[in-house]
């Protein structure tokens, strides 16, 4: 799954993007896990620094070649161990109930199906395990829920390696038979708007 435009531009933004704040919500995203993690949609790595040292290990799944290379990079420093291998969210390469996390960061936007990668993660975690997102998502009823639309009918997911900005992350992950535990929505980055600026940021957990 090659995406060479975006995978470049991304590694070369996730940076200055971390520096003005999103390094914060990628800690607070990771902060309290334990044990065995699947990370769907590693990108170039930029949540392994902050896993905590309770992570016995990350699984970090990445289909766009270039910054899979990066992940491989950057898991070499990671404060804990990483194995980064291709894969997609609509199959992940993991066995059933093998992960006590799963962990989607800004990739349930550019997935072909929420559902189909939703019941992945169902499958690949252990009974009683979490799910941890952080996601831009489609904002309230209003003109940037209207430029989102368009967008997403238009170029944006071209350009942006399938990201659609219209997506209510939230309700999917709902439909998909999980109960959110927390939630925090918020805009990012905070001084200016953007089709991709409504975020959620929370946890859930298979509802019994």
């Amino acid at each position: 799954m090659k995406h060479p435009f975006f995978a470049r531009l991304y590694a070369r933004v996730r940076p200055t993007l971390d520096q003005a704040g999103a390094a914060e919500h990628r800690r607070r995203l990771l902060a309290g896990a334990a044990g065995r993690v699947i990370e769907i949609g590693a990108g170039d790595g930029g949540n392994f620094a902050h896993y905590p040292p309770e992570v016995a290990h990350v699984l970090a799944v990445e289909p766009e070649p270039f910054l899979r290379a990066h992940a491989v990079r950057q898991a070499s420093t990671a404060p804990v161990p990483v194995e980064v291998v291709d894969g997609t969210a609509d199959r992940l390469p993991a066995a059933a109930a093998s992960a006590d996390v799963v962990v989607v960061s800004l990739v349930l936007c550019s997935v072909p199906d929420q559902a189909t990668a939703l019941a992945e993660v169902q499958r690949v975690l252990r009974p009683g395990g979490e799910l941890r997102f952080y996601e831009h998502v489609a904002a309230d009823p209003g003109r940037l829920a209207t430029v989102q639309r368009v967008a997403d009918a238009t170029l944006w997911p071209l350009l942006a390696g399938g990201c659609h900005t219209h997506r209510d992350t939230a309700a999917a992950i709902r439909s998909a038979g999980f109960t959110i535990d927390q939630l925090d929505r918020f805009t990012f980055p905070p001084d200016r708007t953007t089709p991709a600026g409504p975020h959620i940021l929370g946890r859930a957990r298979l509802t019994a």
